[in-house]
């Protein structure tokens, strides 16, 4: 009888405790950050489909210029990203991503991988520039 109490007075205690909800707001660092890994996200998925409208759309002007003049033929490709670290600088933010990529053109098959940072500007973010290993000039 004694336990059952004792059981029954720790699961009150416990229920009590989490029963709280706390709201914590979202910082503008964070919901940059989150923006930025989405824009990262489309800029691959555009790329993957070959969607210069898209790949225009979230890039600068700038941007898209530098990823068509980079931009390689390919029959198909398979690329993940995988973001490393965010770094912001007033309006500009810096998004190193490590990527992994297979590109397949006729009977060829071209696998690379590197660390690209992604130069985010505007608002919304667009991509502006990609700085280091850039995974758009693939396949060689």
């Amino acid at each position: 009888m004694k336990r059952l109490l004792a059981l029954g007075l720790i699961l009150l205690v416990f229920i009590a405790a989490c029963g709280k909800k706390e709201v914590k707001k979202v910082t503008s660092d964070s919901a940059l950050t989150t923006e930025a890994f989405a824009v990262a996200e489309k800029t691959r998925e555009a790329y993957i489909k070959n969607d210069l409208t898209a790949l225009e759309k979230f890039s600068t002007r700038e941007g898209y210029r530098s990823i068509i003049n980079a931009k390689k033929s390919f029959d198909s490709v398979d690329l993940t990203f995988t973001p490393m670290l965010v770094e912001i600088y007033g309006d500009t933010v810096h998004l190193y991503i490590s990527w992994n990529g297979t590109w397949k053109k006729g009977g060829n098959v071209t696998e690379d991988r590197g660390l690209a940072d992604f130069v985010l500007k505007e608002k919304p973010l667009k991509l502006d520039e990609v700085l280091r290993t850039n995974p758009f000039s693939k396949p060689d």
